[in-house]
């Protein structure tokens, strides 16, 4: 039976969970996630568990931070004068914005609110944390 490998494209069901159990993401009710092997569209764990299953074949694996979206980094919180947000915005903690930084674009979270400052957290919101998916191999296709 063949195995997954670098390059090629597969269709997977997956269950992503925290440590505390919570699920985080999941393709059921939905059709399972498409992508190529190797080819930077998910995460590097996610690649690497794929890698050697053969269609049909099940399981249970925990990415490390480092292989899931990194390590918290203390230098992507941003603290901001609120007179930068529109007048007709109030942030509140937990809000999501969008910003720009020459071409690039990120999410940035609310993390505090303190009289004339707005903390922004640019790191997404799973870093730093080991991430434990089921995954279910749909099929491969070369």
């Amino acid at each position: 039976m063949a195995q997954v490998q670098n390059g090629d494209t597969v269709r997977v069901h997956y269950t992503g969970t925290l440590d505390d159990g919570t699920v985080f993401d999941s393709s059921k009710g939905r059709e399972p996630i498409e992508f190529t092997v190797g080819g930077g569209q998910v995460i590097a764990g996610f690649d690497e568990a794929v890698s050697g299953m053969t269609a049909g074949e099940a399981k249970k694996v925990t990415i490390p931070a480092v292989q899931a979206y990194g390590e918290r980094r203390d230098e992507l919180m941003l603290r901001v004068d609120r007179a930068q947000f529109p007048d007709d915005v109030e942030p509140q903690v937990g809000q999501q914005f969008q910003m720009s930084q020459g071409e690039q674009e990120f999410v940035v979270n609310v993390a505090a609110v303190e009289g004339a400052s707005v903390t922004l957290d640019a790191n997404h919101p799973l870093a730093g944390k080991d991430l434990t998916f089921e995954l279910e191999l749909v099929d491969i296709r070369r």
